[in-house]
């Protein structure tokens, strides 16, 4: 297949251009250019990843213009041009819920959070007037290499993986045994995008393991690969309105589409 990958540069766009690659897929990348959309003719999907993927970032505007937009004007095109769509949506559309299941009740804590709602409502709303397969990802915590460039806005594995080596200790928020995730490795989340290329199904999913693993887990496996401390520090307060205690993915749509084996994340950490 001919795929458009948008956000090529970003985290999980570097890892899902270099799978389709390896799985034979003639790949392209396009970053985003204000005013200008990608010619999608001629392409069998467009991959939709671009985005301000900052969970703290405030213009409100800017990420309106740029987040939902922007993505409402290729969407337009592509279903105009005839070519299917894929585009990433976010577990942070769940806020403070605890069902996390896609036709469930939203809460939306933040502007990013806002964003991600807003376009997965239209999608919802007008899935049956598309003439083109539109699938959307709410991807939960995804975590895995080529990320290092977020900083603060990495995973929670890439930070503390950064801090075990450099510093051999690891910083975790106050609470942290309570604070559970569904962390998702991007090997994974690329499976489920290529998996559902060959999917006639449209709408929604959940893209996560369906299991939550706990942030002090995650740093205590990571802390005795790399013989490391773990220091307790305070939730920042501006953090703290928007932050999620607990996710974990309904899994029940996306399984009854493609077959998937997940992989946990102490695995993941041991194995690499």
């Amino acid at each position: 297949m001919k795929i458009l990958v948008t956000g090529s540069n970003g985290f999980i766009g570097q890892n899902l251009a270099r799978y389709l690659t390896t799985q034979g897929h003639q790949v392209e990348g396009w970053e985003y250019i204000p005013n200008t959309l990608p010619d999608p003719s001629g392409y069998d999907w467009v991959v939709h990843l671009g985005a301000i993927s900052s969970t703290t970032f405030i213009d409100v505007d800017k990420i309106i213009e740029q987040n939902y937009e922007y993505s409402m004007q290729l969407l337009q095109l592509c279903d105009t041009m005839g070519v299917n769509f894929q585009y990433a949506s976010s577990a942070s559309v769940y806020g403070p819920t605890t069902h996390f299941t896609e036709d469930g009740p939203l809460q939306p804590q933040s502007p990013y959070a806002w964003t991600k709602y807003l376009f997965d409502r239209f999608i919802t709303l007008n899935l049956e007037f598309f003439d083109i397969k539109v699938q959307g990802f709410r991807y939960f915590n995804v975590y895995g290499p080529l990320e290092e460039h977020k900083g603060e806005q990495a995973s929670p594995y890439t930070k503390f993986t950064k801090q075990a080596k450099e510093n051999r200790v690891i910083k975790l928020f106050e609470g942290s045994k309570e604070f559970k995730r569904d962390f998702v490795s991007v090997d994974d989340v690329c499976k489920v995008h290529e998996k559902m290329f060959d999917s006639v199904q449209k709408g929604i999913f959940n893209v996560g393991t369906g299991q939550a693993v706990s942030f002090d887990e995650v740093a205590q496996t990571i802390a005795q690969k790399y013989n490391a401390a773990v220091e307790y520090v305070p939730v920042p307060e501006n953090l703290k309105s928007q932050y999620q205690t607990y996710t974990c993915a309904n899994l029940t749509k996306l399984n009854n589409t493609i077959d998937m084996q997940w992989t946990h994340i102490k695995d993941y950490i041991n194995d690499n």
